[in-house]
């Protein structure tokens, strides 16, 4: 997978399109899911043009590794769902669902979750 920098999140990293921003640093750029899945649904994305975990995983500094993570520390903490419990999921690739070829994880929580990947 080649990174494409005009895809959505790129283009929210440059403020090409607006987001409702939860949390910036040198590192990592937070919002709220347009979409959400759960009652809190945000996305963290670090900034840099990582397609995928693995991507991020080998081309990403160890500052860069350590910011990111941090920061999804943090804003699980500011979005309130650290006491309760939440959910982390980065979709890589076809087969793991990805739609946005941006590394980006989503903090899930606010409530009681079902089961992580349904079973047929």
């Amino acid at each position: 997978m080649t990174y494409d920098p005009n895809n959505i999140f790129a283009k929210i990293l440059r403020g090409d399109i607006p987001c409702k921003k939860i949390y910036e640093d040198d590192f990592a750029l937070a919002f709220h899911d347009i979409q959400p899945a759960a009652p809190v649904h945000a996305l963290v994305i670090p900034k840099g043009e990582f397609e995928n975990h693995a991507a991020f995983s080998q081309k990403a500094s160890e500052a860069q590794l350590v910011g990111f993570h941090r920061a999804v520390g943090k804003v699980a903490e500011m979005i309130g769902v650290e006491q309760g419990g939440y959910r982390l999921i980065s979709n890589c690739g076809v087969n793991g669902g990805q739609e946005v070829p941006h590394y980006h994880v989503h903090i899930l929580g606010g409530g009681r979750l079902g089961r992580m990947v349904a079973r047929d």
